[in-house]
């Protein structure tokens, strides 16, 4: 402990704890608040609940690290070394999702600066236009009544053709959305349309006989406009 007690103490001089416990607090609050707006409102292809798994994490850690920079400018510099040899390549597909983690990041500077309250202001603000913004989008499109789903696939068939055309006779409609090439086959997400219950029981019993390591996801999304 003795080792760290000349930092503690440096950290402790520069950075108000009980402000800083606060801004922690407000971190949190406002990300997992963010993580359920993004599961229920985003149009994101994605599996949208691991995806806002992240939003916490990214936004505590965000923060951590602008409180740290700004309390000691050797720990600036020590730091801008370091997370230069990172590199991350996560592949963001989707602009939305995109959007979302740079207001997670947002949320994370303002409160490492010591802004909670801007923080919590433009969190309010952008997403009461995001929550205005796709009510009146829903208004305006009038979509036609029916069955609008995601159906997610992930299987070791490598074959594309063939899965889409596991997936024709079964459906009224359908479009490929987005396609991931793994090591062990591919992860697909198409917009679908089904006649009915029986069409989908079917489709699972196609689908599963492609192979046994198939398995399917059916997401209904009446607002899709087809």
């Amino acid at each position: 402990m003795g080792v760290f007690e000349p930092y503690l103490e440096q950290f402790s001089q520069s950075v108000n704890l009980t402000d800083f416990l606060i801004n922690l607090a407000v971190v949190a609050l406002l990300t997992l608040l963010l993580r359920i707006f993004f599961i229920r409102h985003a149009q994101a292809v994605s599996n949208r609940a691991r995806f806002a798994a992240i939003f916490l994490p990214l936004g505590l850690t965000t923060m951590l690290i602008i409180t740290i920079v700004k309390s000691s400018i050797a720990l600036s510099l020590g730091l801008v070394g370091a997370l230069s040899i990172v590199r991350f390549r996560a592949a963001i597909k989707d602009p939305e999702e995109l959007t979302y983690l740079f207001l997670v990041i947002g949320i994370g500077l303002a409160a490492g600066a010591n802004q909670p309250l801007i923080a919590l202001v433009a969190f309010v603000f952008i997403l009461g236009l995001l929550y205005l913004s796709k009510r009146f989008t829903q208004h305006q499109a009038s979509p036609a009544k029916g069955d609008r789903m995601y159906l997610h696939i992930e299987t070791d068939v490598q074959d594309l053709d063939r899965i889409t055309a596991t997936l024709s006779p079964h459906l009224e409609y359908v479009a490929l959305q987005r396609m991931d090439t793994t090591e062990s086959g591919l992860i697909l997400s198409f917009v679908v349309k089904a006649a009915d219950i029986a069409a989908l029981e079917k489709l699972r019993q196609a689908l599963q006989g492609l192979s046994p390591a198939t398995t399917l996801s059916l997401v209904d999304q009446p607002d899709l406009v087809l």
